[in-house]
């Protein structure tokens, strides 16, 4: 967003946040006004009262000596020569309620229990005649009355309300500017953590969030771009390897090499041809494969075809399951291989299943890996045998099956078999834990 852009946004969210808040000021006084405004009608009577008791006294003992319009003009009170006011056609229930407590008030602070009448409510202001005591003639006196919800309102509901609707908009700010954009954020994060790939976030809600969002927004346009370059870069590694390969191969079937020379580049040509395999696996050859419903028990025969029988057994429960065939077939292969490479033969490759996960299992009769080189071991380009550098070995097998098997949602494990234990068929295992229905979504 430019800067012109983001002006009229900013000015628009301030008169939005603005209305917010007086909106929430008048729902706040409105509300106080219900809930109290009976009380607060009540004290205003109180302090009424003790004003108007003093009034009316000092008023009544200055009409024993001057007459009411002279009173009237030096105390500024409004006092009325009349024999009777006239009496309201139509009652106003809230009025004759402040009038009733404001009688009995009087009656409480005065010598004696004036007469109160309202005034109609065809006058412009509210209020009430209250009967003087005066020696000559009938005097009145005219006192104004505020409505429970006049305007202005009372200072305190205002402050009050204020503090109300500072709270709801301060509330209301947090959930919609902070809290919620923070909350996707967290999600995105989440699935980060859990090696996916989510798309980049909106940047909203208050600056701050705004500026980490963009930041997050940033960090994973890094991720994606490293993800790219090291993809290319592997590939283009075991792409330029094949070439010299296949020249080498070439070379190898013309007859000027003796037996010995011949078979020397032959195991280095198949070093070569294994790692550039790898490489191209490791660097996400299959990652766009879609998922197969498939018999296992079958497609693992089929895997494993390749193999004597006598050096390769299988043990296959009939299952159904979901699952991209060509990138966890070469994960098997890897394990087979590597069973055939570090341990010892007979391999068995056992499959088993439960309710919603099934297992497979590479069996051989070696040590197997040392417990504390397990997490190492499926870390990319580990060589747990230097001897085996120069062999073919670029220590990207059991990466690679870690990498194929976390695309499949599931978990890869280890098991050490003593020979107290029935019922197992070697000493040492790698364990694939997979779900029936992995995700749809590419795992990294």
């Amino acid at each position: 967003m430019t800067r012109t852009q983001r002006w009229p946004a900013m000015v628009s969210i301030l008169f939005g946040w603005s209305g917010l808040v007086l909106g929430s000021w008048a729902l706040c006084l409105l509300v106080l006004q219900i809930l109290f405004g009976r009380q607060l009608e009540r004290l205003q009577t109180a302090q009424l009262s003790r004003d108007l008791s003093l009034n009316v006294r000092l008023t009544e003992l200055a009409l024993e000596r001057y007459p009411p319009g002279l009173v009237s003009e030096l105390t500024g009170l409004d006092l009325k020569v009349i024999a009777r006011p006239p009496y309201p056609s139509h009652s106003d229930h809230s009025l004759q309620r402040q009038i009733d407590a404001l009688q009995a008030q009087l009656c409480q602070l005065l010598s004696h229990c004036p007469m109160l009448v309202p005034i109609p409510s065809e006058d412009t202001q509210r209020g009430v005649w209250i009967e003087l005591i005066s020696p000559l003639e009938p005097v009145w006196l005219r006192v104004g009355l505020r409505t429970p919800l006049g305007w202005p309102p009372d200072p305190t509901m205002l402050g009050l309300s204020l503090v109300g609707a500072v709270v709801i908009s301060g509330g209301l700010f947090l959930l919609f500017e902070v809290e919620r954009p923070l909350r996707g954020l967290e999600r995105a994060l989440t699935r980060v953590g859990d090696g996916m790939d989510p798309e980049a976030l909106p940047a909203v809600g208050a600056p701050e969030v705004q500026r980490l969002t963009q930041r997050f927004n940033a960090m994973l346009l890094r991720l994606s771009t490293n993800r790219r370059e090291r993809a290319t870069m592997l590939a283009g590694i075991a792409h330029d390897l094949r070439a010299p390969t296949t020249r080498l191969r070439f070379r190898l079937s013309l007859p000027s090499l003796n037996r010995k020379e011949r078979d020397r580049c032959s195991r280095d040509l198949e070093s070569l041809e294994r790692i550039t395999g790898q490489f191209l696996l490791f660097a996400g050859g299959g990652d766009g494969e879609t998922l197969v419903e498939l018999p296992l028990e079958q497609w693992m025969g089929e895997v494993c075809a390749s193999h004597p029988p006598e050096l390769l057994r299988l043990d296959l429960e009939p299952l159904k399951a979901k699952l991209r065939p060509i990138a966890l077939g070469r994960a098997i292969v890897n394990l087979i291989d590597n069973a055939f490479t570090y341990g010892i033969e007979p391999v068995t490759i056992r499959l088993r299943g439960d309710e919603n996960r099934y297992y497979i299992e590479v069996w051989d009769q070696g040590k197997g890996i040392p417990i504390e080189l397990w997490e190492r071991a499926v870390q990319p380009f580990q060589r747990l045998d230097e001897s085996r550098r120069e062999q073919g070995h670029s220590g990207l097998g059991l990466a690679i099956v870690a990498h194929v098997v976390s695309r499949h949602g599931g978990e890869l494990s280890f098991i050490i078999s003593d020979k107290s234990s029935a019922g197992q068929p070697g000493k040492f295992a790698v364990r694939l834990d997979l779900p029936f229905n992995p995700p749809e979504k590419t795992m990294l």
